[in-house]
């Protein structure tokens, strides 16, 4: 259940979109908002007095545009370094989801131009909804799990249920990417693989019509490629907690450039993406 929602603004954009978007949902309606719009330390005072300035009026700005509840509304500017203090902030507020802007690059060009939304997507262990510049927002209907029956992706499921089964004409979709091609073909119903079972057993419950679709491939391009054909409006993916191992504060440079699913899916997927890596 989603109860408290970090949005870190810059200016409004996609991540207002979605937010709103989200805020239709029934599930989703009662959650307690923070909007967190951070500023970095200037060379003067003067420049930090304006740059303190317009991030009031983005956060205004932002306010004015998403019309929630002001008793569920938390307005926080800070200064510092962006990705340290939205990590920060999340821990602070409890956050069950974090969204973000991101704007598709991969690894080493997130890493070369410093974005903040990588590396938050490194450093949190907190569900993360990534929203890119050139991606349609739309209603949340049909949501498609990475499902793999691991944490990350039982995590994945419990978030996409709780969205769609308030939601009239819904629908899951359970998507398993294999590694050998003839297992893959071999299977004539998808809904009959036991992999399956765990998350169909948990959409009848709660009455959430679904599809299973078993593929073969990279996973990464196979999903993306699925979203499309399907036209999906929000893909959920786990993630294995890629924190470095020494130091929370420090980014482990060989995972970041390191190749994953989550990786190629937050930066190809035609939709926003949320990412998970653990049952809460």
């Amino acid at each position: 259940m989603i109860q408290n929602i970090l949005i870190a603004v810059a200016g409004l954009g996609k991540c207002e979109q979605m937010l709103k978007m989200l805020m239709e949902i029934p599930a989703i309606q009662g959650a307690n908002v923070t909007i967190l719009h951070v500023v970095t330390p200037q060379v003067t005072a003067e420049l930090m007095a304006q740059k303190l300035t317009d991030g009031g009026k983005i956060l205004a700005d932002a306010i004015e545009y998403l019309k929630l509840d002001p008793a569920k509304v938390n307005v926080r500017l800070k200064q510092g370094d962006p990705k340290d203090t939205v990590c920060q902030i999340a821990d602070e507020e409890n956050s069950d989801l974090i969204i973000m802007g991101s704007r598709g690059l991969n690894r080493l060009e997130s890493i070369l131009s410093n974005s903040v939304s990588q590396y938050v997507f490194q450093l949190t262990s907190r569900p993360m909804l990534l929203v890119k510049d050139d991606v349609d927002i739309k209603k949340i209907n049909k949501i498609m799990v990475g499902y793999d029956n691991s944490p990350p992706a039982q995590a994945s499921l419990k978030l996409a249920l709780s969205m769609l089964r308030d939601i009239k004409g819904s629908q899951l979709l359970l998507i398993q990417i294999k590694s050998d091609k003839k297992a893959a073909d071999a299977i004539v119903n998808p809904e009959r693989d036991p992999i399956f079972a765990p998350a169909i057993n948990e959409a009848k419950k709660q009455g959430v019509a679904y599809k299973c679709i078993v593929s073969t491939g990279d996973p990464g391009k196979e999903i993306c490629k699925a979203a499309e054909e399907f036209n999906v409006d929000l893909i959920a993916v786990g993630s294995p907690d890629r924190r470095p191992s020494i130091a929370k504060n420090l980014p482990d440079i060989d995972r970041l450039l390191g190749n994953s699913l989550s990786d190629y899916v937050r930066i190809k997927a035609p939709c926003p993406v949320l990412l998970n890596r653990s049952v809460s």
